[in-house]
């Protein structure tokens, strides 16, 4: 190869000549792949893409990288020793076997790297090195018989091999002077790959993924890529240059990683100084050891570290006893982390100061500003104030939240690394994440937050939250700590609360510039809002939002978020399901929408009113008039949260068949019917697509013209992606009289307040049983400014039977025309879990009840009960079920009153709507 050839007298132009070999290879790649844009394309986004969009490993990414950044130096600093352009040679040899183990011969096996020729003037150790691999191709040399036989066909491939190598770099030459030519033969490729079939495409991915598993690096080339990973987090390292043996020592100001430093116990492979102080101590290994279990080696070097005159070391040491003189210790192999590969790869991690903490596995090294702000934070001390810390801010929080924020950090005391909260939609998940998010950094068990949401509307929700919630002394959240919103890209210093999207996050992460890069220790608290995501698979994302292949890849690119920070991590939802309790576990705590009834902090829903047609009758195997069936306490919320989200119910083709002219004119003209637009109680309704959503515009103002002689234009509204201006429509609908009825897809699916919303149309289905309970979120706020008492539901596609046994979003009153006088009775004949049930209906029926009291009726329940209507449901919900059934069989008369017709507001929902045909 040319890089060989130029070696022994110029390393400095091999480096070179290996970076024109890796961006030609990858090129190649590309092509292959089906996947070359153009010539123009710089490597650094060439192999970003290749790995984004899975077509490389991490691993061959790595690799790729790590002869674009030597190379690079080589050109612009002159940078190159033999032993670097010596490492760098068996890099590259290794991606050119994974080359062709992809792209030609899968068993290929190649046999120990060929040394170059050596310089005239080489080191001793380069001397050493190149013996060493000469040795070794020697002995494989040697053995005889069948293996002599298999070494000359393997030599034979590898000749091979390097022949295509070399047939690359001439190409690499003559591109600098037909660049044209080059670009044609690579488009040729591109061409030939866009042809080929799927399975063809699908195998050379598979063949691709198998040879980065069989990736070999010696010592030395893992050192050069540990060597790089450590600059870019902010640290000086060279392992053949700044060594101890070689001089190097800890200066002031500056942040080394110095290799082979002296302990009592052997040298360690580096210990890193931020000045003069030694904060961790590093065991490197070569690519394919056990990483995970070298861990107690980089211990025993923090354990036996050695110092020297000039160093500034802690008095009492580190750890319970005292006995580490460095607080941290890493052991790596250079290889990128890979969930499969958990204790092979990665940068394992553990904080000596406290025997309780365990070493994990890190995406990348932490900065020294991140070691030196680590060491100052005391976890024990934060705990203990916690536990001191009082709940008293300038809001009331209510008991559920103050379990969930107890719940949360008795988790992160106990050690726990992933959290979820699982809390019903319009409970105020938010309120709660700012309160403990507040008493976490105000103990200073924390140091910055990375809010993560899934859509600018809801960090712009959680912005103004921040803003706008009093803590003490009439200040504000962002008063208090620093918050950067949304695209605000910079962390400051005093920057606690950095608020961000998922998919700003993955731009920044996995396709940005190394510099814009944030470090491991950026965040140690990441808190994700609306942690379920599922709704990907039903909706349509926005121009504004990066583009997914599919939810598995969504979730993966998820992961890689925030995975790629040792940080706790906290995920809320108000619908858990599999591949959430993968990321974050079971919930720590549950506060259920039928509980949230219950307390008469939602409001409960009546069962759906069907709107029967020809093609509502379709596709789903449920007999008609089926009952809504009741609450069954067998059915546990833990099977819901490992549920998988996506339910294999026939979606695509029926939500086609909605787009039709009279079906939509049956339905719009049965609403008509049963929604006032000119009411205070707004309705949302889901389309299957926009052009579905302006077809329901059109025919339900037609209806309500009939309907009611005289409707306003804008008293229907279309409020889509598509929309003119969609943040003003919602503003409008959750603030004025019009638009009284909303038509979206899914704009309008999560993350929207509206608290007026009282009736929901479904007009088409969906696979998500996640989107499905956000949907019916929309409508369970309470609503006082318009005596909300429930919610109705129409369903012109059968959803809700498709999905109703995949759903905690359940009628607590199950018959809306059960009397009180039924109930109580119910109550003193049931027992165990059937009586609790008949009890919770009994306390949602009163909530209601209570809603529509008359100043005259109030009176007179006073003076049957002797209590408020409130204070009499709350010690009917907290008295043991014995005693309340005792207590209420002392109040004569109390079913008959209950029972009554009483006068109040005019009712906000209609009764039942009666079946209609098409």
């Amino acid at each position: 190869m040319l890089a060989e050839r130029y070696f022994p007298e110029d390393p400095n132009t091999a480096l070179i000549k290996l970076r024109q070999l890796g961006e030609r290879l990858a090129k190649q790649v590309a092509s292959r792949f089906g996947a070359f844009t153009s010539a123009q394309e710089t490597q650094l986004a060439l192999i970003r893409r290749l790995e984004v969009d899975g077509l490389i490993e991490r691993e061959v990414a790595a690799l790729f990288h790590d002869l674009r950044t030597t190379g690079n130096d080589a050109t612009h600093g002159l940078y190159g020793d033999h032993a670097s352009a010596l490492s760098t040679l068996k890099i590259a040899w290794q991606l050119g076997v994974w080359f062709h183990r992809t792209f030609s011969d899968p068993e290929f096996r190649s046999g120990p790297f060929r040394p170059p020729q050596p310089p005239a003037d080489e080191s001793e150790e380069l001397r050493a090195e190149l013996a060493a691999l000469q040795s070794a191709l020697d002995a494989f040399r040697a053995k005889g018989g069948a293996v002599a036989e298999q070494l000359s066909a393997t030599e034979a491939q590898l000749q091979q091999a390097l022949d295509e190598q070399q047939q690359w770099e001439q190409l690499a030459e003559a591109a600098e002077a037909d660049k044209v030519a080059l670009s044609a033969q690579l488009q040729a490729l591109q061409n030939a790959a866009a042809k080929q079939p799927a399975a063809v495409s699908a195998g050379l991915l598979q063949a691709a993924k198998k040879a980065a598993g069989s990736i070999e690096l010696d010592e030395a080339s893992t050192r050069q890529l540990i060597d790089e990973q450590l600059r870019q987090a902010g640290w000086e390292a060279d392992t053949q240059n700044l060594r101890h043996g070689k001089g190097a020592r800890p200066k002031k100001n500056r942040n080394l990683a110095i290799a082979e430093w002296p302990t009592s116990s052997g040298p360690a492979d580096y210990v890193l100084f931020v000045g003069l102080t030694p904060v961790a101590a590093v065991e490197a290994k070569r690519a394919n050891t056990d990483v995970a279990g070298k861990v107690p080696q980089a211990e025993r070097y923090c354990r036996d570290f050695q110092p020297s005159a000039e160093m500034e070391l802690r008095i009492n040491g580190w750890g319970p006893e005292g006995e580490y003189s460095i607080p941290f210790a890493f052991s790596s192999n250079g290889r990128p982390f890979l969930n499969q590969l958990r204790t092979k790869s990665g940068i394992w991690f553990r904080d000596l100061r406290r025997s309780e903490n365990l070493a994990g596995p890190l995406e990348r090294w932490y900065s020294p500003e991140g070691l030196k702000a680590l060491s100052r934070q005391d976890v024990d001390q934060a705990h203990q104030q916690l536990r001191r810390e009082s709940f008293s801010f300038g809001f009331p929080l209510r008991p559920y939240q103050r379990r969930a924020i107890e719940a949360t950090e008795a988790a992160i005391a106990a050690g726990q690394r992933e959290i979820m909260l699982a809390m019903a939609t319009g409970t105020g998940k938010t309120k709660t994440c700012v309160a403990l998010i507040y008493r976490l950094l105000k103990t200073g068990r924390f140091r910055r937050v990375l809010f993560l949401v899934d859509r600018s509307e809801l960090g712009t929700q959680a912005a103004d939250a921040f803003k706008e919630t009093r803590m003490e002394s009439l200040q504000s959240f962002a008063d208090i700590y620093g918050i950067k919103e949304l695209g605000e890209r910079e962390v400051e210093t005093d920057t606690r609360v950095h608020i961000a999207t998922v998919q700003a996050m993955v731009q920044r992460l996995l396709l940005g510039s190394e510099e814009a890069k944030p470090t491991v220790d950026t965040y140690d608290l990441i808190v994700v809002d609306e942690c379920h995501r599922g709704y990907l698979l039903d909706r349509e994302l926005s121009d504004r939002e990066l583009r997914f292949r599919d939810f598995n890849d969504y979730v993966s690119k998820y992961r890689r978020v925030i995975e790629m920070f040792d940080a706790v991590k906290i995920g809320l939802t108000a619908t858990p399901a599999l591949h959430t309790v993968n990321i974050f576990g079971q919930p720590v705590f549950v506060y259920s929408y039928r509980e949230a009834v219950v307390d008469g902090f939602l409001v409960d829903h009546e069962p759906p009113i069907r709107i029967n047609t020809e093609l509502s009758s379709e596709g789903i195997g449920w007999a008609a008039g089926e009952e809504v069936k009741i609450y069954d306490p067998s059915t546990t919320l833990i099977e819901k949260f490992t549920t998988p989200d996506e339910l294999r119910f026939e979606v695509e083709a029926f939500n086609r068949k909605v787009i039709t002219e009279s079906f939509n004119k049956v339905v719009c003209e049965a609403l008509a019917d049963e929604l006032d637009p000119f009411s205070p109680y707004k309705t949302l309704i889901f389309c299957a697509s926009d052009t579905h959503a302006d077809l329901v515009v059109m025919l339900l103002k037609e209806a309500f013209q009939e309907r009611y002689d005289s409707v306003a234009n804008d008293a229907v509204a279309k409020i889509t992606g598509a929309s003119d201006k969609p943040k003003e429509l919602i503003r409008r609908y959750k603030n004025e009289a019009f638009p009284n009825v909303a038509v979206t897809v899914d704009l309008l699916s999560t993350g929207v307040d509206v608290p007026a919303i009282c009736n929901i149309v479904f007009l088409r289905r969906m696979n998500s049983r996640i989107l499905y309970d956000q949907i019916i979120g929309r409508a369970t706020r309470l609503c006082e400014a318009i005596d909300k008492t429930h919610f109705r539901i129409f369903d012109a596609v059968r959803i809700y039977e498709a999905l109703e046994n995949f759903t905690d979003m359940k009628p607590v009153v199950v018959n809306p025309n059960i009397t009180f006088t039924q109930l109580i009775q119910e109550l003193q004949t049931t027992e165990g879990e059937e009586s609790e049930l008949v009890r919770q209906q009994l306390i949602a029926k009163l909530r209601r009840k209570q809603q529509r009291l008359s100043e005259n009726h109030a009176a007179q329940f006073r003076l049957l009960t002797g209590e408020e209507p409130a204070d009499f449901i709350s010690r009917l919900q907290q008295l043991p079920i014995q005693e309340a059934r005792r207590w209420l069989g002392t109040i004569h008369g109390l079913a008959e009153v209950l029972d009554q017709q009483w006068d109040g507001p005019a009712r906000c929902l209609s009764a039942l709507l009666s079946a209609r045909g098409a």
